[in-house]
């Protein structure tokens, strides 16, 4: 609602401004337990063949991938406008490589939990003070760094370590960010997004330089830089990483919402993003070539990881594609394009989530 007319509104008729409010509420909720119960299941189906092995501080990462989810589409709705790109921006968090590798048998259950955390707490910044009162949402948006801090001293001040206090990014875990899903097979941290997501996360970034939003930008970049320094605050550093991502995966949301509504003026971003995933499949395709010319096919799992992660860059190149043609040749087509990025990113996080839990679930039944 434009803000001319909410203060007209809310003048002249507050009956009615109350009634717009509680109707957006709810539309909201209801949106929220949709999502939650799409989360939910998509959570059970990964971790069902894992429950045998399970001990009940286990079942934390269920409950973890799930809150993080909804907490993330809930986030987003502050900046993102329809449900299916807020419906991305928490699986993209929720399901993102990140935080499925925090059930890597050596960190305890708690840190998901603390990652599930993040989004939540953002939540007083992204709805809290307007109008005078504006300049209040710097300092809460602080309040996840605080609470970073707060759970790994309580923790600490318990005897609990719910990640070596080491554990901070390495060069070699930036493979990772091309093939996620060679990094789950090597052992290493579980770093960025899958593939297609990195198409929205493109999109939705050029709209942020766009719109100047450099608050947000600084929040990105020490998150990240906080992932590779040394501890301090007793805070393992990876865990700083958890600020940046969700950032990102909001960001992702409204990329979505870009690609979808993009017109014609928006086709050399368009074009900008299609030779991004073109140059992301072809350094997936070089590695996959390298890694099958080793000697005796000792390299020939990870080639075929490459190779599925090409396909899917490939696959998000042909989209892009398909949508800069329409841009290009003006047609809106809105319902087509949410169906195309729908169903490519539905499907890269089922094929790549699957994969992540797989090969950790030998880990996880054994701790």
């Amino acid at each position: 609602m434009a803000p001319v007319f909410d203060t007209f509104i809310r003048r002249k008729n507050p009956l009615i401004h109350r009634m717009i409010k509680t109707t957006s509420t709810i539309i909201i909720i209801g949106n929220l337990l949709i999502a939650a119960i799409i989360y939910t299941a998509f959570a059970v189906y990964l971790y069902q063949p894992c429950f045998a092995g399970f001990r009940k501080v286990q079942y934390f990462f269920v409950v973890s991938i799930v809150a993080a989810s909804a907490g993330c589409f809930l986030l987003s709705r502050r900046w993102v406008a329809s449900f299916f790109g807020s419906f991305f921006a928490g699986a993209v968090y929720g399901f993102g490589p990140f935080m499925l590798g925090l059930a890597n048998p050596d960190f305890h259950p708690a840190a998901s939990v603390l990652a599930a955390s993040i989004p939540w707490f953002f939540l007083p910044a992204a709805f809290g003070p307007k109008g005078k009162l504006r300049l209040l949402r710097i300092p809460l948006a602080l309040l996840p760094c605080l609470a970073v801090i707060l759970f790994f001293q309580a923790a600490s001040f318990y005897r609990l370590f719910p990640v070596p206090i080491q554990t901070k990014v390495k060069t070699i875990d930036l493979i990772g960010i091309l093939s996620p899903l060679l990094a789950a097979r090597s052992g290493l941290t579980l770093l960025g997004f899958y593939h297609i997501p990195l198409l929205v996360i493109f999109i939705g970034f050029t709209m942020m330089i766009k719109a100047r939003r450099m608050g947000t930008l600084l929040i990105i970049v020490a998150g990240i830089v906080g992932g590779f320094c040394n501890a301090f605050f007793g805070v393992s550093p990876v865990l700083w990483l958890t600020v940046s991502f969700v950032c990102l995966a909001v960001i992702a949301g409204a990329g979505f919402d870009g690609l979808v509504l993009a017109g014609k003026a928006d086709r050399k971003w368009i074009l900008a993003a299609c030779f991004f995933m073109l140059l992301a499949a072809v350094a997936a395709l070089l590695l996959a070539t390298k890694y099958f010319q080793t000697f005796a096919g000792l390299g020939s799992g990870y080639a075929r990881l490459f190779l599925q992660s090409a396909k899917l860059y490939l696959l998000g190149f042909l989209a892009a594609g398909a949508i800069f043609i329409f841009a290009r040749s003006d047609l809106r087509l809105t319902a087509l394009r949410y169906i195309l990025l729908s169903c490519i990113l539905a499907l890269d996080i089922f094929l790549s989530a699957q994969y992540i839990v797989d090969r950790l679930f030998i880990n996880i039944s054994s701790v």
